[in-house]
């Protein structure tokens, strides 16, 4: 399950100087763990319980750029505040052009417009990488992630409930959809 994270819950105001979106590196690893690894440990934004180490992130960003899926990395004054990154949604052939993602935007960077730029240019390379539709799965108990998704087109197509235990207690989890 990608960690749909990104915290944007109400139209923000942007700035005039917005975050500027690139491709991660290896050396951004580590503000990308800690941003990652807030949400795991505070939040039900995603399922997992287990911190990622700088190490485990710098290699998957370089597996996930290594295999023509983007790992991106937004940077406001020097800092990296946000990511996102796509996968084949399900192993085999037959998904090779449906991907899921992770986006995620450090809470106090919220509402700045990270989310939205980090998403617009995912959307871009998902296309280019042949892409037909990308997904978002998103906790139940995210209601901002899942608001944000539908502000920038995506539209809910299921429901699983209960297929996320974390906190000890059973999540639903939102399936949201993108044609591309």
């Amino acid at each position: 399950m990608g960690a749909i994270a990104d915290l944007e819950s109400e139209r923000p105001e942007r700035s005039e100087a917005g975050p500027a979106v690139r491709d991660a590196t290896e050396a951004d690893a580590a503000e990308i763990a800690a941003i990652w690894n807030r949400f795991i440990r505070e939040t039900a934004a995603t399922f997992n319980s287990v911190e990622k180490p700088a190490g485990e992130v710098a290699a998957l960003i370089g597996r996930r750029q290594r295999e023509g899926k983007a790992f991106l990395a937004a940077e406001a004054q020097g800092r990296v505040i946000g990511f996102a990154t796509f996968f084949q949604l399900r192993a085999g052939a037959g998904y090779a052009r449906t991907f899921e993602h992770t986006v995620q935007v450090a809470p106090e960077a919220a509402g700045r417009g990270a989310g939205r730029a980090l998403m617009a240019e995912l959307e871009r390379r998902a296309r280019a990488a042949g892409g037909h539709s990308l997904h978002a799965c998103v906790s139940a108990e995210n209601p901002g992630g899942a608001a944000f998704h539908e502000r920038i087109g995506f539209e809910r197509i299921a429901v699983l409930p209960e297929v996320g235990r974390k906190f000890d207690r059973w999540m639903d989890l939102i399936v949201m959809r993108k044609a591309l």
